[in-house]
């Protein structure tokens, strides 16, 4: 995240809080994957606060922010999102999930074989990877993600993923060389927006599965 150790720090504290708000909230099992989503964007803020403090390197703080930023988000989100959906947009999702599977096994196999190296750079964080096929990496990376919450059949969601998918525009334009960790700050804080589609989910919707009879 941009400025500083602290920001990071309190940024990730704020929306770990969040996360627990959120969790404590869900009405359905199958929401706790996405309602949990804020939990790790929150921890993955506080991992780069070390980042920070230990002023970069390729030390196991830059490693396990990488390995939360690249191959765990592009399998969690489709996931938890693909958990969450109305049976409609199933379908669809199981095929976006099936791109976040094989996109996060390459990132794991290039994050295991290859330098992971972080870089402060003024007022943000720049990260290295050896990865091949960076271009595809990522546009697979976003189908995942951002296209996962675009094609949820959530409109909540769906406004979610509007955000993230402009913020990650304004992230590349403004700070090409540390997209990923600005992209993924802007990720974490608007994870807010999980915390009212969780208080907004219908009651109805809590009782999905159970006998007819009891509706």
């Amino acid at each position: 995240m941009c400025w500083s150790a602290t920001t990071d720090l309190v940024a990730g504290t704020a929306v770990a809080g969040v996360g627990v708000a959120c969790v404590a909230r869900v009405r359905r099992v199958r929401d706790l994957p996405l309602a949990a989503l804020p939990l790790l964007l929150g921890a993955h803020q506080i991992v780069e606060s070390v980042v920070w403090e230990s002023r970069g390197g390729s030390g196991p703080a830059t490693l396990a922010w990488a390995v939360i930023a690249l191959p765990l988000l592009a399998v969690w989100v489709p996931a938890g999102t693909l958990c969450a959906a109305p049976p409609h947009a199933r379908r669809r999702l199981g095929l976006l999930l099936t791109v976040g599977v094989a996109t996060a096994a390459t990132l794991a196999y290039g994050l295991a074989t290859g330098p992971v190296t972080a870089e402060i750079r003024g007022h943000t964080v720049g990260y290295t990877f050896g990865l091949p096929h960076t271009p595809l990496l990522i546009a697979g990376y976003l189908v995942a993600t951002v296209g996962s919450l675009l094609l949820s059949g959530d409109r909540r969601l769906l406004v979610l993923g509007v955000l993230v998918a402009v913020g990650a525009a304004a992230c590349w334009a403004l700070w090409r060389l540390e997209f990923v960790s600005t992209w993924c700050a802007l990720a974490a804080v608007c994870s807010v927006a999980l915390l009212r589609w969780i208080h907004t989910r219908p009651v109805s919707m809590a009782r999905a599965g159970r006998p007819a009879a009891q509706h």
